[in-house]
Order: structure tokens, then sequence, then C-alpha cells
């Protein structure tokens, strides 16, 4: 029964389809009799379900801004402001896009961490796609797992990189500094590629490619072989620039929409602080 459920459902997960079984939510046809996880099935059988309330959230909704990029029954598409975190946790119990996200779209409630797939650190503007249903929040995880989700990033970066190249380098925690990342031979699995944009002295703009999405990734990987982000406060080093937050922004999202199976491509122009930055190095000699 739980696998011939999984493949007619493929909206819900199969813990989720499992759990129903075990809580009696799924019964026979005529109602009464609950049907058990391991029960054979026929052609034509036909069973009802009784589909569970969500569970209570602990996030509140909050009206806060929220820039909708796009819309439709299946994601979101929002274009994250720098200085916001993604969802809450130790330090920040709320005032986060997940909060904002329940506000604006209250479906969201049903799904876990209100359809959030992916996230961007708190400092990183740009672009993020949120699931509206459960069938569409696991074809984005399945697709962030497979690499067939494709993120784009601008960044600028202390010091003249070559005209293109790739860090390949495991990332994991940080050894003595529990809230760092760092490449370690104990880490998981991480690539970046990047392409130099364009040059200015001793700082150059960069367009990188994740191949992965580890924690700080774009971050540690660029720090690792010697040009940190412009402002970033963990992993950086003074340089010729001043900058309130790393100069990073996610400017390119692309995915197989998980309804219709069209390729979707979206693009964020870069927020005023950055725009401003690079519009000061262009007019340094």
């Amino acid at each position: 029964m739980d696998q011939a459920l999984a493949r007619r459902l493929p909206q819900f997960s199969r813990t989720s389809l499992k759990q129903w079984l075990q809580e009696g939510h799924i019964r026979g046809a005529d109602g009464r009799q609950p049907l058990a996880a391991t029960a054979r099935v026929r052609a034509g059988d036909r069973v009802e379900i009784d589909l569970p309330p969500p569970p209570p959230t602990a996030v509140e909704a909050q009206n806060l801004p929220l820039r909708v990029v796009y819309a439709d029954a299946a994601v979101l598409v929002v274009d994250k402001p720098a200085g916001l975190t993604v969802h809450p946790g130790a330090g920040c119990p709320d005032g986060t896009l997940q909060n904002a996200l329940l506000y604006h779209a209250p479906d969201l409630a049903a799904l876990p961490r209100a359809g959030l797939v992916h996230r961007l650190d708190k400092d990183t503007s740009g672009l993020l796609v949120v699931a509206r249903t459960e069938r569409a929040r696991l074809d984005l995880i399945e697709q962030l797992k497979t690499r067939t989700m494709g993120r784009e990033y601008l960044a600028l970066v202390t010091g003249v990189p070559p005209l293109r190249g790739h860090v390949e380098a495991p990332i994991g925690r940080h050894p003595a500094a529990r809230t760092k990342m760092a490449v370690t031979s104990r880490g998981r699995p991480a690539r970046t590629d990047f392409d130099v944009v364009e040059r200015f002295g001793k700082v150059s703009l960069l367009r990188l490619r994740l191949h992965s999405g580890r924690t700080h990734q774009i971050r540690v990987h660029m720090a690792h072989i010697g040009f940190p982000l412009v402002g970033d406060p963990v992993y950086g080093r003074p340089g010729p620039l001043r900058f309130g937050r790393q100069a990073l922004h996610a400017a390119r999202l692309r995915f197989r929409h998980p309804e219709s199976g069209e390729d979707c491509v979206f693009e964020a122009e870069a927020p005023a602080d950055f725009a401003a930055l690079l519009a000061q190095l262009k007019g340094l000699p």
C-alpha cells in the first residue's frame, strides 16, 4: 500500500504517507477500516484519505516588505534584500523572510519552512525559489540534489584572479571557530566556477556558478584561493574598499518548473548599495 500510494500521489512525501497510514488516516473504500502500509493492493482498489490538518507552526506571519518576482500555484520567486535573514534561528526569532512569506501566502504554513528549499546568507541579496505545494517542494529539492537548478552570483573580490577558473574543495565546520565554515578534508564536496566580468585595479567583479550548496560556499572558496569578497566580515581581509557587507548578489536563477516542466529563468539587478559600489569603482583611475 505505501508503495502504491507513493506512485499515485507524488505530491506527498513517502514519510507523510507512511505517517498517515500509521495514524489511520487512510482507509478502505468503505471509510471504516484503516489500511496498513504492508497491505497488498490489486488493480481497481479504492481508498479514502482523510488529510490531517497541517501541524501548527511556531513561526508567526508578519507583514514585512516582500519583492515577489514571479508567482503561480506551484512556486514563488522572491528577490531577497541584504540584511534579511531567511528563516528564524538562534538570536533571530522573527522578522525573517519566512515570516514575510507566511503573511503574503498563508497557504505556505502547510509546508516545512514555508516552502523554502534553499537559502542565502543574511547579508547576501538576490533570488530564491519557494515551493507552494509538497509536490513542488520535493521536485525542487531533487533539482538541487542533482545539480539541475542553476544559480549564478555576482561578487566583488579583492585581488586579480585568473579570467576563468573553478574551486573544488570540501567545506565543513571550522575546526576551531564553530560559527565559521572552512575548507577541510572532513567537509562535504563543493565546487564553484567563476569568470571575471571586469577588473578595477586590485578589485575584480566575478560571475560565479554553484555546483553545490554548502553554507558560505562562495565566501569560503574565494577566500581559500586568496581572493576574499569585498566587505566580508568573516572571511575577508582589509582591502582598498570599504563596504558594509559581503559584496555578493544572487543575480540569476534557473530551474525546471515542477508542474509544467518548462525551463524557468529569472534575473535580478544588483541592489542599490552594490550598484553604487560598482559606479565608484568605474570612476577610479
